[in-house]
């Protein structure tokens, strides 16, 4: 395992110095521009926009941003539908992450339950 997706509940946890997220530090993260909006959305909620900022310019020297297409929107929007028809409360951000891990052929590091019990998941709480 040389690289994983990361959402944006992993990059918080990582952040925060979770224990549990400790052996990822080293391990080449990917994650999207629609992860780091969140991640925006987070941190501008308990810090000041500069502070906001520094630590967003931080993560981008960390994690490597992929780019997503229009076959990712799609998939990965048949693939919330499906979910929510199943019972899942997922968001369209971490269904794209999800997808976009697929795509790429690497596991999805995540803490959200929903994602518990799916194929490719690396869960982590």
């Amino acid at each position: 395992m040389d690289r994983l997706f990361a959402d944006t509940y992993a990059i918080i946890e990582i952040l925060k110095g979770n224990e549990n997220y400790r052996r990822y530090r080293d391990i080449k993260l990917i994650t999207t521009d629609f992860n780091i909006l969140e991640l925006s959305y987070a941190l501008i909620r308990y810090y000041s926009k500069s502070k906001a900022l520094e630590i967003i310019s931080d993560v981008r020297d960390n994690i490597e941003v992929t780019d997503v297409n229009d076959s990712d929107f799609v998939e990965s929007s048949e693939f919330r539908i499906k979910s929510n028809r199943e019972g899942k409360k997922l968001s369209l951000i971490d269904c794209l992450g999800y997808i976009v891990a697929k795509r790429l052929k690497i596991k999805f590091l995540t803490g959200d339950k929903e994602f518990r019990d799916l194929e490719g998941v690396e869960f982590v709480k």
